[in-house]
């Protein structure tokens, strides 16, 4: 009898229908935050061919070079050169590499440990949301930065490391986040139309809850790649992310520091690019959240 139950209209449950995905082709933060990302992985992909020197290639003969539109600059070193007489262009393109790589699989691998335990909280309720939830109080006791390092001192350096690291602390955001969602969603009519006709747990998940977080998941996916690249900054800067024979932009920035008054492309060209890559994907982010959350969909044409 229980089959014969009508289910609520298609347009109840979000995520079913394919017009849902076009105001994001149509926003223009979607549209700049994604060109800028595209641009930064097509560097980093092409990077070997756009270097004119290998990173680490040393010239003693010339440290400290200003650019090559500066008075004693080189046009062989286009952005000059550091006080080991290294490219800073081509370790710039080369460490967009560690930044494609961070800001893609670190994010990726926090939002799904996290998204996992939001749908178990948010679905399970009771003594399981209450476990799950206090875990997340006291993880975010401790300062991010401060947890980061502790890993990373543990676990050692390495790239695998520093994304596993990140992982470790950043889950708790998407988990707190989606959680209340998930909560939400969970207590809608059709998922208590589709379980009283028969569909399991993890159907119901997949199909009907899944759908309807979608949105904050991708919005938060794309916050999560500037704060991706912000902590492997740092963990590089302090010489504790993937090593020393890898060039990062953290690690420019603290041999930049050195010299920051006679030579400053050695400071200011990482820093530029991690503001660019940062907000690139805080402008995407931003994008994708107004043009999914029906929310400000309905303000935003009442006003």
């Amino acid at each position: 009898m229980s089959r014969g139950l009508p289910l609520p209209a298609a347009a109840a449950r979000p995520g079913r229908r394919g017009a849902a995905a076009r105001p994001w082709l149509r926003d223009p933060k979607v549209l700049a935050g994604g060109a800028a990302l595209l641009l930064l992985a097509a560097v980093a992909l092409l990077a070997p061919q756009l270097a004119p020197h290998l990173p680490n290639d040393q010239d003693l003969l010339y440290p400290l070079l200003p650019p090559a539109w500066a008075e004693g600059g080189n046009p062989d070193y286009p952005l000059g050169t550091d006080a080991l007489g290294q490219c800073i262009l081509s370790r710039l393109l080369y460490g967009a590499q560690v930044t494609a790589v961070i800001a893609t699989l670190a994010p990726l691998g926090a939002a799904l440990v996290g998204t996992a335990a939001a749908l178990l909280a948010g679905y399970r309720g009771g003594r399981t949301d209450w476990l799950i939830m206090r875990l997340v109080d006291v993880w975010l006791s401790f300062p991010a930065v401060v947890l980061a390092l502790v890993l990373m001192v543990a676990l050692g350096p390495g790239l695998g490391n520093v994304i596993l690291a990140i992982v470790l602390v950043d889950w708790t955001r998407f988990c707190r986040v989606i959680r209340s969602d998930v909560a939400v969603a969970a207590r809608r009519e059709y998922v208590a139309a589709a379980r009283i006709a028969g569909a399991g747990h993890g159907a119901v998940v997949w199909r009907d809850i899944v759908p309807g977080i979608a949105p904050t998941l991708i919005a938060l996916l794309s916050l999560e790649m500037g704060i991706a690249v912000v902590a492997e900054s740092v963990l590089s800067f302090v010489g504790v992310s993937v090593g020393a024979q890898t060039p990062t932009w953290g690690m420019m920035v603290a041999d930049g520091l050195a010299n920051v008054f006679s030579a400053p492309a050695g400071l200011v060209a990482p820093v530029l690019c991690m503001i660019a890559t940062v907000l690139a994907s805080a402008t995407l982010g931003d994008g994708l959240r107004r043009s999914t959350d029906p929310r400000l969909q309905a303000r935003g044409s009442r006003a």
